[in-house]
């Protein structure tokens, strides 16, 4: 007999699956039945944590371009979810969780049994799609509209969950993955919009997560237009030592004068998030009301006024457009020369320390090329998504703009290195942000994956010290005291190494050669 819970799982494979992140429960053993009998054509992996095992699939999505899959419990398992899933919705990162689900006719009874969540679909619906399998007939349709949830439009999370009397019923084969239809592109608004650009004097690009995976296509325009591309966080690494290159966050002056000199303001896969563009809080963000707008998703073209807004996929609007491009010279190098530079210098005027930190980041580019580096909150990862070029697309994430949890990046790191085999990958954290999920670090010891985890070790929460300094009230609560991490290291079996802060010390520790994780800390004073 073929269950739903092994039908599932062929359903995923038969919509590219290959790895599922998640801890076993009672109320899944059905689940993992699916993958018994799926053999070698799925991997899984086992976190230490439900939220690690979501983190794990945001980081895998990010880099593989495919949706993350994981597996999780009823109640507790769901829960612990939901903030790993509210940090993809607000990155735009497709993820399924799929989970348990208490007996179908003990729901909402409040009988107190395992696991039991007055209404768990319900609750899991406030942040995205959900669904509950109630024929297993119709099985197939149910992991259509998931995927369509996930990856039509601004992509982002999908929750389906079963109940444990439905998971073991007899379920026939699941329909084959149904295909999607192409909207036709608007060819006349298309060639008005490259007229608009054509006719303009200087143009600058705004680039956010949307244009991820299309790189070529934004630099071909870009050049076309002359035009510098200031790129969000989500963005960096799309044209690494580019000439009109602007990997510089748009909340700092430098970048908003280079905007509000443009005569035409081209954005493309951006939401225009105040975490990007008005970190500071200070409310002065250039007039956007003039821009030609790309986007995805009909809600965010909605949510800002502009002169055109275009709902299409950021590569195949781009490709369209290039063709009725044509090159006129706008002097865009030296305007994103003179704005990277003069960014460098607001960094110093920010904080002192920043440069410092900056230098710190691009130590481990120098020696560690192409790398992945998974970022959390914490002082190096704010100062180089201020301003910092990043030499591998997709290849710079973090978990410090938008939702902003602390404890991502090491779930993520695991997630990215099962995504790109053999490419070396750094996660990058604080000494209090590893404290939220420490136990990840396991996990890449048991699947020997090359993460390097680099633990910026100030002795608590600098940066909201910082904060509450500047607020001019007490500090309270910054200062939880940190892990031994020599012997943390010891007990995870990971090879270690300790340095002060000084990027010729980092680059010389990172050159050892090494297999699987290791841990190394940076201790600042």
């Amino acid at each position: 007999m073929s269950t739903v819970g092994i039908r599932l799982v062929e359903g995923l494979i038969a919509r590219g699956v290959d790895t599922v992140f998640g801890i076993p429960g009672v109320h899944t053993i059905e689940l993992y039945r699916g993958l018994s009998a799926a053999g070698n054509q799925i991997r899984h992996v086992t976190p230490r944590h439900e939220q690690g095992a979501c983190f794990m699939a945001d980081g895998y999505a990010r880099v593989s371009g495919k949706p993350g899959v994981a597996f999780v419990i009823t109640g507790p398992g769901v829960t612990n979810s939901l903030t790993a899933m509210a940090q993809a919705k607000a990155d735009s990162v497709p993820m399924l969780v799929i989970s348990g689900l208490g007996r179908s006719d003990t729901l909402g009874k409040g009988l107190g049994r395992l696991h039991e969540l007055p209404d768990q679909g319900a609750m899991v619906a406030t942040l995205c799609h959900s669904e509950t399998v109630t024929d297993a007939a119709k099985l197939g349709e149910v992991l259509d509209r998931a995927f369509a949830a996930m990856t039509s439009g601004r992509p982002g999370p999908a929750h389906i969950q079963i109940s444990t009397n439905m998971m073991g019923v007899d379920c026939p084969p699941v329909t084959p993955p149904a295909s999607g239809i192409a909207s036709p592109l608007p060819l006349s608004r298309i060639r008005s919009v490259a007229a608009t650009l054509n006719q303009a004097d200087r143009v600058v690009i705004l680039a956010g997560g949307g244009t991820r995976g299309a790189e070529a296509p934004l630099q071909k325009l870009a050049e076309l237009l002359d035009a510098p591309v200031i790129q969000t966080v989500n963005a960096r690494g799309a044209m690494h030592g580019h000439p009109l290159a602007v990997p510089v966050q748009p909340s700092l002056p430098a970048a908003r004068r280079l905007i509000r000199n443009a005569d035409q303001i081209l954005a493309i896969g951006t939401e225009l998030g105040p975490t990007d563009y008005d970190v500071y809080v200070d409310g002065d963000v250039p007039d956007f009301s003039g821009m030609i707008r790309i986007d995805v998703c009909a809600d965010q073209l909605a949510r800002h006024p502009a002169k055109v807004a275009l709902k299409a996929d950021a590569a195949t609007m781009m490709n369209a457009l290039i063709p009725a491009v044509a090159y006129k010279n706008r002097g865009g190098a030296a305007h994103a020369a003179t704005t990277r530079t003069d960014a460098m210098v607001e960094l110093a005027e920010l904080s002192a320390e920043m440069p410092a930190q900056l230098a710190m980041v691009a130590a481990i580019r120098t020696v560690l090329p192409n790398a992945i580096i998974v970022g959390d909150s914490t002082q190096p990862v704010y100062a180089a998504n201020l301003c910092y070029d990043h030499d591998r697309p997709g290849g710079w994430f973090n978990a410090a703009t938008g939702y902003g949890t602390l404890g991502f990046a090491p779930g993520a790191a695991v997630g990215a290195a099962i995504a790109a085999p053999g490419v070396p990958v750094v996660c990058l954290i604080g000494d209090g942000g590893l404290q939220f999920s420490p136990s990840e670090l396991r996990t890449a010891y048991d699947e020997n994956l090359p993460i390097t985890f680099i633990v910026w070790n100030n002795s608590g929460f600098r940066e909201i010290a910082d904060s509450m300094r500047a607020a001019q009230t007490q500090v309270l609560g910054c200062d939880p005291s940190p892990l031994k991490l020599d012997a943390f290291a010891d007990a995870c079996d990971l090879p270690f190494a300790s340095i002060t802060q000084n990027p010729d010390d980092l680059i010389r520790i990172l050159s050892v050669p090494h297999d699987g994780p290791r841990l190394l800390e940076i201790q600042v004073r």
